[in-house]
């Protein structure tokens, strides 16, 4: 056997994979079955008590499903991985595990704006508390810090300003007292940067994103660090206190580093229910077999457009940490020295020509930045206009009337969704014809 640890590209292709036992198929099959045949009684009594590791039924494991879960935790250099129905599944499992009614944590307001309602409204009903921060100041974090804090939450590059955050200052802040520290990784990917090097503890992702990659399915996935003490301080029961479900056992004694996500998948997905379905983990994982070349071309097809537009009288700013001059630059190659992702955000210039179509728009959406957003996404043929970003194709929003609709002003303008913001995503077409449709796009407005 070789000595070399594999590449990131062989682990891609690779980890967790072999070719199938009983047919010898090269590809990892779809099981897709509802539940599986215990060999006996006693091995069905020792899977439901957590004494022995298998299949029992597809909400809580399955073979293809298992398949992506190693593979996650390889590429990200965690101990154990859940894969479950959508990212925003997988932040829900996390903060069940940590949380109880009273607790807070502490989130970086520059988030998905799904990332915002679920953290400010959806949680409030299971009485979790988050406390907002800004993810430029990492004191901003320990100044809201209290006895009832459990967790500290960022994403490591923003949707939709395309930022990238101080990772392993704001990881200072949380070990020194005692906090887990979560990422999200879903726009950087761990082709770009691999946040428990920098001292995460816990790596969410959108798989629908860039680690699918083409558009075509729906998934989220948390990987365990293996690197927290969830005894220490008395604070995370759940896996430091004996479970009753469990004939009394304590899942950080007993799984040791993977203790975090097994507890996610037996007190959680159980219960819960937002399993991955087994197609949709195939999928995921063909994506996952060219991440590296994608990112790689995302990355260099966005800098060449972020490039061009700044040129252009009609946009008013870019705001890309891949150009030299930006003030993020110093973090993106400190951090992500390969590039600087394909999600960014420009300004449009609002011009008086654009009176004449206010008419045609809702009343509630007139003014003239948002009126300009609306016109040049319009305008755009190349581009598809959705609400996704991480695709193959290059895609666009005017995230102010979308994904950050529900948001107050002053949450839009915080998260860097203010009214005059267009993000794009960039695919891995040609460039020449993603800027030359920009070109046709900006000349009408």
């Amino acid at each position: 056997m070789p000595s070399r640890q594999p590449g990131f590209s062989t682990l891609a292709v690779h980890a967790g994979a072999a070719p199938d036992a009983t047919t010898g198929a090269r590809a990892t099959p779809i099981y897709q079955t509802a539940s599986f045949v215990f060999a006996d009684a006693d091995h069905a009594a020792a899977l439901f008590g957590l004494r022995e590791f298998g299949n029992v039924y597809t909400r809580i494991t399955n073979p293809t499903q298992a398949v992506l879960e190693e593979r996650l935790a390889a590429l990200e250099g965690g101990t154990a991985a859940l894969a479950v129905a959508s990212g925003q599944a997988a932040q829900m499992l996390v903060f069940h595990i940590l949380m109880s009614p009273g607790d807070n944590f502490i989130a970086a307001h520059q988030l998905y704006g799904g990332s915002i309602n679920q953290f400010g409204h959806a949680f409030s009903n299971f009485g979790w508390d988050v406390r907002w921060a800004d993810a430029a100041d990492p004191q901003s974090f320990e100044a809201q810090i209290d006895g009832r804090t459990r967790a500290i939450f960022v994403e490591s590059l923003t949707n939709p300003a395309g930022l990238f955050v101080d990772i392993a200052a704001i990881a200072a802040i949380a070990r020194r007292h005692g906090l887990p520290f979560i990422v999200d990784n879903t726009l950087a990917t761990p082709y770009l940067l691999r946040p428990l090097e920098h001292g995460a503890d816990i790596v969410v992702h959108s798989l629908t994103k860039f680690l699918g990659g083409h558009g075509n399915s729906v998934g989220g996935v948390l990987v365990d660090g293996g690197t927290f003490d969830w005894s220490r301080s008395g604070n995370y029961p759940m896996l430091s206190e004996p479970r009753p479900e469990y004939d009394g056992l304590v899942l950080h004694q007993v799984f040791g580093n993977t203790a975090f996500a097994v507890g996610a998948r037996a007190l959680g997905l159980r219960d819960l229910g937002p399993s991955i379905s087994p197609f949709n983990a195939f999928q995921i994982l063909t994506g996952i077999e060219t991440l590296p070349l994608r990112m790689q071309r995302h990355s260099d097809n966005a800098l060449a457009v972020a490039t061009w537009l700044r040129r252009q009288r009609q946009v008013a700013w870019v705001n890309y940490s891949g150009l030299n001059d930006h003030p993020n630059h110093a973090l993106q190659r400190r951090y992500s020295p390969k590039g600087a992702g394909a999600v960014f955000t420009f300004g449009l210039q609002a011009t008086n020509g654009l009176a004449t179509d206010m008419a045609a728009i809702a009343e509630e959406e007139t003014t003239p930045a948002i009126i300009a957003g609306r016109l040049f996404v319009e305008a755009l043929q190349l581009f598809s206009h959705l609400a996704n970003i991480g695709d193959t194709r290059s895609l666009v929003t005017h995230p102010a009337s979308t994904t950050h609709r529900q948001l107050t002003d002053e949450q839009k303008t915080a998260a860097g969704a203010s009214p005059e913001v267009v993000r794009l995503s960039i695919g891995i077409e040609d460039p020449e014809d993603l800027i030359e449709d920009l070109r046709q796009a900006l000349e009408k407005i």
